[in-house]
Parts: C-alpha cells; structure tokens; sequence
C-alpha cells in the first residue's frame, strides 16, 4: 500500500473511529463453551453461536469439520467433534468463517445474507447493499501474509491516535485500533475483532525498551 493510500485511509478510518468501535462492541460472539471429554469434543453453545450469526447450523458445522479435519454431528444445541480439538483452534475457525460468510467487506457489519447466483454464493448486505462473492473473498485467505485473522498477535506500531484517545497503527492493509497505547509506542497486540479492513485488538506484551 502506497504512503498516500494509507494516509486516505488512517484518515477516514479515524473519521468513522466512534461508529465503527460502536458497532464492534455491538457484534460479539457469545464465549465459546467447550468441553473435552475424552476422545471427543463438544462444543456446548454451538447453536447459540449460529444464532448470533443468522447462518445454517449445518453450514458452520460443515465448514468446521472440513478445515478442523475430523467428523462429527450437531445434538440438540451442541456440537460433537469426534477428536480432541483445542479451543483455540476452534475459535480461530470460527473467526474466520464470520470474516468469510458473515462480515460485509465495506462497512464491516453482520447484518448479511448468503444467497446463489449460477454456482456462486454471493455475500449480500442488508446494511449497505454491498454485495461479494464468497468464494473471491475465501481464495484470497489463502495468501497468509496478507490476511490478518482475530486471534493473531502482531507487533506494532501506534503511528496516530483516534478521537478517543486510542492508538492507531498499520498492519499489512489494515488500520489496527489498539485502547491504551500511545503515538510512538510499539506493543505486541492480539487481534479481538476485525471490521472490513479495520481491526480491533487488546495490548498482550510490551517489548522491553532497548
């Protein structure tokens, strides 16, 4: 990304600032209750999570088994993983199915809906009317230096700061808001939460000074 691009857009990301953290705190995904009981998994509020993200049980169920790599079945409100997988393995599935299936690319909002043309699953939003093919947005993941993920942990600098006071920092081709850091502070962030090409994230280590 070009200097010039960047400047445009650190300046309209903190022009938005108080909307765009206002509507991240109004997305959130219930916390992920899952248990491990012996060789299998069960992930507890499963149907609570695909509630809250207006999608198919069977479609996030499919998605999951697919990249986690192992079978399984949803009972009642759970869902049963027939391996023994991390929560944080988990989590990060689900973090990028909602950036995939759920998150519209333009004004970062949830508030979609699947729908097919031909053989395309288009992603259209209710909010903005913009409208993405899922499977152009799920082929560009596949390049991992240039996708950021919520649950990655990223250095960064905090090159400005918000209207509220929160830092701001450049990250690839995102705008990382990052609460109480400082202009000129470096600080090692994990990413919460990811809007369009804004992200969220909460300070996790603070590099020594030299």
């Amino acid at each position: 990304m070009a200097d010039d691009d960047y400047m445009a857009l650190l300046d309209r990301a903190k022009e938005v600032l108080p909307e765009t953290i206002e509507n991240h705190e109004r997305f959130e995904l219930p916390e992920l209750d899952i248990l491990q009981e012996g060789k299998i998994t069960v992930f507890r509020n499963f149907i609570d999570v695909t509630d809250k993200l207006r999608r198919d049980p069977q479609h996030l169920l499919q998605f999951l088994l697919r990249d986690l790599g192992t079978p399984g079945n949803v009972e009642g409100r759970r869902a049963i993983f027939k391996a023994k997988i991390s929560p944080s393995s988990i989590n990060e599935k689900i973090g990028i199915y909602t950036e995939t299936y759920v998150i519209c690319s333009e004004c970062g909002l949830p508030d979609t809906k699947i729908v097919k043309e031909d053989r395309t699953l288009i992603l259209e939003c209710e909010a903005c009317g913009a409208r993405r093919s899922i499977n152009v947005r799920k082929a560009a993941k596949t390049d991992a230096q240039k996708v950021l993920r919520v649950g990655d942990t990223i250095e960064i600098l905090i090159s400005d700061v918000g209207k509220k006071g929160d830092g701001v920092g450049k990250h690839l081709d995102y705008i990382v808001v990052v609460p109480g850091t400082a202009k000129g502070n470096t600080v090692n962030a994990k990413i919460t939460n990811i809007s369009g090409k804004t992200a969220f994230g909460t300070v996790v280590q603070t590099p020594a000074a030299k």
